[in-house]
């Protein structure tokens, strides 16, 4: 037992003098340096808020095609005797000229029959009259006190055998316009100014009635669809359902040929109409006018099936802020400088965005400073230094003298 109360007494003294060691050491500790944290302002680029009239352009792409297009189909029968040299693939051809000729001999003689019948048909005709005046003459000088129905007084008259003669000469008429309508469509031309796509007969070859003889389109006008998303329709004046709409939206048309960038003019002519169930896309025409540039000078021609970008100008929107687009931030939201060079959180509405810039309609006012450094752990009130500024309204201004240099430099490569 005495032994157990002396070990109990070296443990309190033990645990005594380390409690008394370490208060000693808490009161003697030395005082802890202060080390002054100087705030460094975050240095930002600032863009001054100027509202400005902003022409919006809608970019869609398509394909150009034919606007007038035709199938070419034998109307009668016969061997090919003659090919023009503009009737192969790529040949262009005049509204009139003559393509191909199918032998014509046998409707040549269908139709010297069909005018012999006609002149036959004439002749008794003729001698149907003559003898129906002899005998309405008789029918005058003994109809008189004789009772007859009118079937026996037309008899009397020959008006069934004139009206027979009649018939003939009709059906002798209609088979002549017939042999002439044939003899005339072994010659094959057509009524406009056009390019041959696909050539399926040649010279020699029999054809029949529904042959398939080449593929034509027109080179007057071409046609590219447009698709335009519904929720963009509004940027643009479309033209109206009526057609009374006389100032069409212009249209630029681009394509890459090789090192070059081409360009045409075109003109939004037209819609479809109906929206596409799955795409949500409205259809759009533009139209080309002389795109092989048979009558008027053009440097390049714009060839059926090129695939081509389309800029199309739309309306001009009204107190509209330029920004950069990767200013913002998840919410449509930017940093606002202050009068005190702080960030400010800013919520904007979003007009849309073209490439690298945002059009904002809602949020910014003149001579507000906006951010344009990006800052992703700055948060509201963060101090910040200007390094530069510049306005707005400069930023649509560089990106329209940066897209015409790029295309200066890609037509002069």
């Amino acid at each position: 037992m005495g032994r157990v109360v002396s070990n109990l007494f070296v443990c309190s003294a033990i645990l005594g003098v380390a409690v008394a060691g370490a208060v000693v050491l808490y009161l003697n500790r030395p005082e802890p340096a202060k080390v002054e944290v100087e705030s460094t302002p975050l240095v930002v680029d600032v863009a001054e808020v100027v509202k400005q009239d902003v022409p919006i352009s809608i970019d869609s792409q398509g394909t150009v095609s034919a606007r007038t297009q035709t199938l070419l189909i034998a109307e009668v029968s016969g061997r090919v005797v003659e090919v023009s040299d503009k009737f192969k693939a790529g040949g262009f051809f005049e509204a009139g000229d003559m393509l191909l000729q199918i032998d014509d001999r046998d409707y040549r003689a269908e139709l010297k029959r069909a005018e012999a019948a006609v002149a036959s048909a004439k002749s008794n005709l003729a001698l149907e009259k003559g003898r129906a005046e002899v005998a309405y003459r008789d029918w005058l000088k003994f109809s008189n006190g004789v009772k007859r129905n009118s079937e026996a007084d037309a008899l009397a008259q020959r008006k069934p055998q004139l009206a027979e003669a009649q018939a003939q000469l009709d059906s002798a008429e209609a088979d002549l316009i017939r042999a002439r309508d044939n003899l005339d469509r072994t010659t094959l031309r057509l009524p406009y100014d056009g390019m041959v796509q696909q050539k399926h007969v040649d010279i020699g070859q029999y054809v029949s009635v529904g042959t398939q003889l080449a593929k034509t389109f027109a080179v007057d006008r071409v046609e590219v669809r447009l698709p335009i998303p519904d929720d963009r329709l509004n940027y643009l004046n479309l033209p109206s359902i009526a057609g009374e709409q006389t100032q069409l939206p212009a249209v630029t048309l681009s394509a890459r040929m090789g090192d070059q960038v081409l360009e045409w003019p075109a003109q939004l002519v037209r819609t479809e109409g109906v929206l596409d169930e799955r795409s949500r896309v409205l259809f759009a025409v533009a139209e080309v006018s002389d795109p092989y540039g048979m009558k008027t000078e053009r440097s390049s021609p714009l060839r059926i099936g090129t695939f081509v970008q389309a800029s199309i100008s739309g309306k001009t929107m009204s107190d509209i802020v330029v920004l950069p687009r990767h200013i913002l931030r998840t919410g449509n939201q930017v940093w606002v400088v202050d009068d005190r060079n702080r960030l400010i959180n800013r919520q904007v509405k979003l007009l849309r965005t073209d490439g690298a810039l945002a059009y904002i309609y809602q949020g910014l006012e003149d001579g507000e400073r906006v951010s344009l450094s990006s800052a992703p752990h700055a948060v509201a009130g963060t101090e910040v230094k200007l390094n530069s500024s510049v306005k707005t309204s400069s930023l649509l201004s560089a990106k329209a003298a940066t897209a015409s240099s790029s295309r200066g430099a890609d037509k002069g490569v």
